[in-house]
């Protein structure tokens, strides 16, 4: 007489529970994952957008501290060493004489700096001090995602005005510049840089 054992295994609804639980381990895995690589991508694009606005600002730095108080010649008459226009539409807002860089084989040039319609704040760049007629600057954008773009000078009695000079004999350079750029994403940077006396 042969008995027979009974043959030890899974049953199918033991299988169909132990897939379950594998599925939802995998999906919530899977979220996890999701989850993580967004936020990387975010952190990633936070952290670019900084050092982007960080390089403007050392940029612009840089060319305030270099700045010289010499006036330059163009086609119309002398231009003072600082020209600042409040709400310029098609100039640069801010356009000013700067030494070279000590060290470097950079020349003095003119420079100007200007939102565009693009949302980009551009650098002008125009090849010497003076200005000779029919010469255009070189423009380069320095910082993009830009919706507001504004510069204010402070004047000898220390208030902030918006254009620069304030009178239309005044030879004089402003005491500091104050810039505030608001960023498309919403935040509003203001920096101030003084000037050397």
């Amino acid at each position: 007489m042969s008995s027979r054992r009974p043959h030890r295994g899974f049953t199918l609804v033991e299988l169909l529970a132990a897939l379950l639980v594998l599925s939802l381990l995998a999906l919530m895995s899977y979220r996890g994952l999701g989850a993580v690589l967004d936020a990387r991508e975010h952190v990633g694009g936070e952290a670019d957008k900084w050092r982007r606005v960080a390089a403007f600002f050392a940029r612009f730095e840089r060319d305030i501290e270099l700045a010289a108080p010499r006036p330059v010649r163009e086609a119309s008459g002398i231009a003072p060493a600082w020209v600042g226009q409040a709400g310029a539409s098609t100039g640069p807002l801010l356009e000013f004489s700067r030494f070279a860089s000590p060290g470097s084989v950079d020349s003095p040039r003119r420079l100007g700096y200007r939102l565009n319609e693009r949302g980009e704040i551009e650098l002008w760049v125009w090849p010497g001090l003076d200005v000779a007629p029919g010469v255009q600057p070189v423009r380069y954008p320095v910082l993009s995602g830009v919706t507001k773009f504004e510069i204010d000078y402070l004047d000898a009695s220390l208030a902030w005005v918006s254009a620069w000079p304030e009178s239309s004999g005044s030879t004089m350079d402003p005491r500091a510049v104050r810039v505030r750029v608001t960023l498309a994403s919403g935040e509003e940077l203001v920096r101030v840089f003084a000037l050397a006396a």
